[in-house]
């Protein structure tokens, strides 16, 4: 029997030379299943994959690989398609409709490379089933079990190309790509750049229903061969033996895909980033607070980090490590969602600035110091603190408030055929509100504060807007029986001794 290439090793890449850009960072948190007690505790080795390279002729390409059931086929697929598409294949004279055409080969491509790849064990696998009925021999077993370890798995892939300045988005799966920009009127918009190919997508329920599969036993089942995507790369068991797999055994074609839609518009006068995001990264968010504003969740976090941090890497990696706090949260929490959030599989986030300024250095003023701090984020039930923290996208141009969810096309998108991209606008609010407690007797929490910010004193420091009188007051009656120095290093500095004292 020929050779075969073992794709569970992992040799260096060729790709490992390839110039890395600058104006990228990646963040990255394995999948973990949460105990009674929430401890956490990993399920399996990491899975997914991802590039962000530039190539010849100012062109870049970046993408997130979601695997499963192992990462051999998101590393094969990561490989080889970053040679389809940097190896001289495109150039600054190739038009938007050539780029789409080569994207699309590119898959197709690497498709077939990938199942040319593991022909053999496929075949030797065929072979020992036959006779598997006649010599169920342990050693056949095991052989068995081998040869399935090594053709099984697939991955799915949301790849963005950069070229004369056009933003090329070739989607297959269920990851997911989001375009914060400014547009022209002042306006903020977040743009989710095409749809998940997934068992709950109408036109893949009627792309397969042309091929004779009965749509709604597909949407009953939420999955096909236990993955709920619709199009996929690799995965034998859904491209190969889809007749033996319910309810895909009346096609008459085969019913997943590798097939990607591509979507692309021009970057000219766009400022913000674009956010590349595997399917477990994005699940969490929504497991935890519902799918209707994980997107406007999303790019506040990303806004948030990249308002302090100039660098990339960490800014990505903090915006991952919040989701995963999000998620733990809501699970410990025992709420209506917690049995939603037992478990969450690998997540990556990329993200690339484009024409982003980053984060101003902080100026004392009157000799004070600075103290960094944390700019909070919020879900859908806080519009008020949405709208400070998605202010750090544009901060220069405009403010910005979750707005309606609208769906049209975009400005200068050109998908494929067949597809539709989901736009948010955010519109800029000067809407105030107010707070206010009972707590305090007379409602007077938060002290009232002039239209200008206070200006720190000689110390660096600026005077209180909140008043902790009733606070310190409730407490010391509590802790009457502490010695005074006690009381006053717990209680606060300006804490009022309680009388008995």
């Amino acid at each position: 029997m020929a050779q075969r290439r073992n794709l569970s090793q992992s040799p260096q890449s060729w790709t490992d030379d390839l110039p890395l850009c600058e104006a990228c960072g990646v963040g990255t948190a394995t999948n973990c299943a949460y105990g009674p007690d929430g401890a956490d505790s990993q399920s399996h080795p990491y899975e997914d994959t991802h590039i962000r390279f530039r190539g010849e002729d100012d062109c870049s390409l970046y993408a997130v690989f979601n695997g499963y059931e192992g990462s051999k086929v998101a590393s094969f697929v990561s490989q080889f398609l970053t040679a389809e598409l940097l190896l001289g294949q495109l150039s600054s004279a190739h038009s938007d409709s050539d780029v789409r055409r080569i994207l699309m080969q590119a898959f197709d491509v690497v498709e077939k490379s990938y199942f040319e790849s593991i022909d053999d064990a496929l075949a030797e696998k065929a072979h020992l089933s036959n006779f598997l009925p006649h010599d169920g021999s342990q050693k056949v077993q095991e052989r068995l079990q081998e040869l399935e370890q090594e053709v099984r798995g697939g991955a799915t892939a949301v790849v963005a190309l950069i070229l004369n300045n056009k933003l090329h988005i070739a989607n297959m799966g269920t990851d997911r790509a989001l375009l914060c920009r400014s547009s022209t009127d002042g306006q903020n918009q977040v743009l989710q750049i095409g749809r998940a190919h997934s068992t709950d997508n109408e036109d893949e329920l009627q792309r397969l229903a042309a091929l004779g599969v009965e749509s709604a036993l597909v949407r009953q089942a939420g999955q096909i061969a236990g993955h709920n995507s619709t199009r996929r790369l690799g995965d034998y068991r859904a491209k190969i033996h889809y007749s033996d797999i319910h309810p895909l055994s009346s096609a008459k074609a085969k019913p997943v895909i590798a097939e990607p839609e591509v979507h692309s518009q021009s970057l000219d006068r766009v400022s913000g980033f674009l956010l590349l995001m595997s399917e477990g990264l994005i699940s969490a968010l929504e497991n935890a607070h519902g799918s209707e504003q994980a997107n406007q969740e999303m790019v506040a976090m990303v806004a948030a980090e990249l308002a302090q941090q100039s660098n990339l890497e960490a800014a990505a990696q903090s915006v991952v490590e919040r989701v995963k706090r999000v998620h733990h949260d809501v699970f410990v929490s025992g709420r209506q969602r917690a049995p939603l959030c037992a478990q969450h599989e690998d997540m990556t986030l990329l993200i690339r600035t484009i024409n982003y300024p980053g984060p101003d250095p902080p100026t004392p003023t009157q000799g004070g110091r600075i103290y960094p701090v944390s700019v909070p984020y919020s879900n859908a039930q806080s519009t008020s603190k949405t709208s400070v923290t998605l202010s750090l996208v544009m901060p220069s141009i405009s403010t910005l408030t979750n707005g309606t969810n609208i769906t049209s096309a975009l400005e200068e998108d050109t998908p494929t055929p067949g597809s539709q991209s989901p736009t948010t606008t955010l519109q800029s609010s000067n809407t105030q509100t107010q707070s206010s407690s009972s707590s305090s007797g007379d409602g007077s929490l938060f002290r009232q504060r002039g239209s200008q910010a206070a200006q720190p004193d000689e110390t660096g420091r600026v005077p209180p807007y909140v008043d902790f009188s009733h606070f310190y007051r409730l407490w010391g009656n509590e802790h009457a029986d502490l010695p005074t120095e006690l009381y006053r290093q717990w209680g606060g500095e300006h804490a009022e001794l309680p009388s008995e004292m």
